[in-house]
């Protein structure tokens, strides 16, 4: 089970005093990952302004590899650790114990339980993120670690983005928090009497502003949902009943353009072509009825003619010309049903023997995301049919228990796509782990159709937006900046209930309490909205009174300790906002023990006495002696204590 938002929220008030290794009051997070996942977590949380002198950050990383979008590594401000292994020497080196978080971002669902349980070695205590796609497995881990731990999947989270935008609706992000259950819509969807606060203002003139002053202006909203399909739903619904009908002289021509191959059709077509002719001829000659020249062809063509010498010669050179015609046309009946055959059973092994479809929805790429979006789609009922080169991929077998036509074969080529029949598709959501492989397939289907609406996936999130407006290719997602946020709320142990993603940003949903002796301790309500920034929707008074709503809410009351605030807020917003919670600095930190665990209790370890170290700034820096034998090794090569950078937040920069 996961643990319950009151504990989370609990242990968030807790950030200013707890325990630290080596007698560093900074928060230490371990980031192992690879890929734009990790590189957005280890940015936030080195831009975090909680505390107020920043964290610390390690990011684990293999020895060699290419990243497929922005370089975790290349973060200023993290120490790197490189090993190709996560186990008990690699998190020791990494100084795991006594760590205030640890994440664990490969998608290896496998590799990331057994550095789960290699962390669990090395410090109980420490809470780890998981990122997993198997649900099943994800139950089984929240059983099986003993230290705090959250599963997240960010396929899960990313892919309603993606059903949202092939349907052209806005995100169906819906949540349950205390009674009531809220979702995002537009606000021409909702009464005005449901609607919990503005989220963002669409224009193409400014943007996206989220958050706004002006509540009433606002595209976007926060609404109860009162038994009302969310906009997603609906357009589903819409888009099943307008399926047109398929066309079956389509589908017979479609057949047979696919029966054969092209050779062998433009053989075949000259030589029937050559027979109507002679038949034309033979008729016109013979002076028959148009039935008996047609019957004297087809004689004549399939069984040849008894000779007569008394024929005019011109009939008698047709004759042998429709028999040497017959003699070609039979093996050319034999070549097709043979070619036929063996390309209608390579045509159902790899999918593209597909009927004429509309209306539907193409899937490229049954990857961890685009599994999720294909199970989405056909809960709505929608149509999909799905295209990847490997023969078994991730989805495959839920793509035929969902009776999705599989298409084996390059996204980028024409005949795939058309096979998919994406020139009458309703979207295209190109959803695979290649930018390249996605941006030349979108490409691809854009040649076939010019305004067709096409959902892109690509890695980096800047880059994303830049080939957006660029190519104009319809809308371009990245699902590492779209989870990220929900990654960033459970390592650094915020109440982050869910993550709201608008256009290319991401708003989180959190319940922050009121420690004793706070900020806001006795303040009133109305300070906690900023525009921009945060937006306060209810309210929990202590001792578990009963919430108190966006409705019902008075910008005079007063906050006192132990209430819980629920709030809207971009990721500047929530620092902001968590900080004012939190209760007042401890007058000095307090060290913890940084020796090993040893049956759940950290035995005693002595620190080394620092060394001076010469950083690529030129400044000295005192740091422990690293630790004899074998250990990975940072970026410059040495041991893996040996190079850190810190990083402090100067308050500048937004990344929501």
């Amino acid at each position: 089970m996961a643990e319950p938002w009151r504990d989370r929220a609990r242990r968030a008030v807790e950030w200013n005093w707890r325990l630290r290794s080596v007698g560093d009051p900074r928060p230490h997070y371990v980031i192992c990952g690879k890929d734009a996942l990790a590189y957005y977590v280890a940015r936030a949380v080195l831009e975090s302004e909680l505390p107020a002198g920043g964290a610390r950050v390690t990011v684990v990383v293999p020895e060699r590899y290419r990243s497929n979008g922005p370089d975790v590594a290349g973060l200023r401000g993290v120490r790197v650790v490189r090993s190709d292994r996560l186990d008990v020497a690699t998190f020791e080196a990494a100084g795991l114990a006594g760590a205030t978080g640890l994440a664990l971002l490969h998608q290896d669902d496998v590799g990331n339980l057994h550095a789960a349980l290699c962390a669990q070695a090395v410090d109980q205590r420490v809470r780890q993120v998981l990122r997993m796609f198997n649900g099943t497995l994800a139950d089984g881990v929240r059983k099986l670690i003993k230290a705090p731990v959250e599963v997240l999947s960010d396929a899960e989270m990313a892919a309603p983005a993606f059903v949202a935008a092939a349907l052209n609706e806005v995100d169906p992000s819906s949540f349950q928090h205390r009674d009531k259950t809220l979702r995002v819509a537009r606000r021409a969807d909702v009464r005005p009497q449901d609607v919990v606060c503005a989220l963002a203002h669409l224009s193409e003139a400014q943007g996206v502003e989220l958050l706004p002053a002006e509540q009433a202006g606002a595209d976007l909203v926060l609404a109860e949902a009162t038994g009302q399909p969310p906009g997603t739903e609906v357009a589903a619904r819409r888009l099943v009943h307008a399926r047109r009908r398929r066309r079956p002289v389509a589908v017979v021509m479609g057949a047979v353009r696919g029966f054969a191959t092209r050779k062998i059709g433009i053989a075949v077509m000259v030589v029937l072509a050559l027979i109507a002719v002679l038949g034309a001829l033979i008729s016109r000659a013979e002076d028959v009825s148009p039935l008996e020249a047609l019957y004297l062809t087809l004689v004549t063509t399939l069984s040849g003619a008894d000779p007569d010498t008394t024929k005019a010669a011109d009939a008698q050179i047709m004759q042998v010309v429709l028999n040497l015609a017959g003699l070609a046309l039979i093996p050319l009946i034999t070549a097709v049903v043979v070619d036929g055959i063996v390309n209608a059973r390579l045509a159902l092994h790899t999918g593209r023997l597909q009927p004429a479809r509309a209306g539907h929805v193409v899937v490229i790429g049954l990857g961890n995301v685009g599994t999720r979006v294909m199970a989405q789609l056909r809960e709505y009922d929608v149509e999909v049919v799905a295209i990847d080169k490997a023969p078994e991929p991730r989805g495959a077998t839920l793509a035929r228990q969902l009776e999705v036509p599989l298409i084996v074969g390059d996204a980028a080529l024409p005949e795939t796509l058309i096979a998919a029949s994406v020139a009458d598709c309703q979207a295209l959501v190109v959803a695979s782990t290649d930018d390249v492989a996605n941006l030349e397939a979108a490409l691809a289907a854009r040649d076939l159709r010019a305004d067709l609406r096409v959902v892109l996936r690509l890695f980096d999130g800047d880059f994303a937006e830049r080939v957006e407006e660029t190519f104009a290719l319809g809308v371009s997602r990245s699902v590492s900046y779209l989870a990220a946020p929900a990654f960033i709320g459970a390592l650094t142990e915020r109440a982050v209930i869910t993550t709201i993603p608008v256009d290319r940003h991401a708003l989180p949903v959190a319940e922050v309490p009121v420690a004793p002796g706070s900020e806001l301790d006795g303040r009133p309500l109305n300070v906690v909205n900023r525009d921009g920034q945060v937006r306060l929707i209810a309210r929990t008074p202590a001792g578990g009174a009963k919430t108190i709503w966006w409705k019902d809410l008075d910008p005079r009351q007063v906050i006192f300790a132990g209430d819980r605030l629920t709030v809207v807020a971009r990721r500047r917003g929530l620092d902001w906002l968590t900080r004012q919670c939190a209760p007042p600095a401890q007058p000095g930190p307090v060290s913890r023990p940084a020796g090993p665990v040893q049956g759940g209790v950290h035995a005693p370890a002595a620190a080394p006495p620092p060394v001076p170290v010469q950083t690529d700034s030129g400044a000295d820096a005192a740091h422990p002696v690293p630790p004899v034998g074998d250990a990975p090794t940072t970026t410059n090569g040495g041991p893996a204590d040996e190079f850190e950078l810190t990083h402090r937040h100067d308050g500048t920069g937004e990344g929501s």
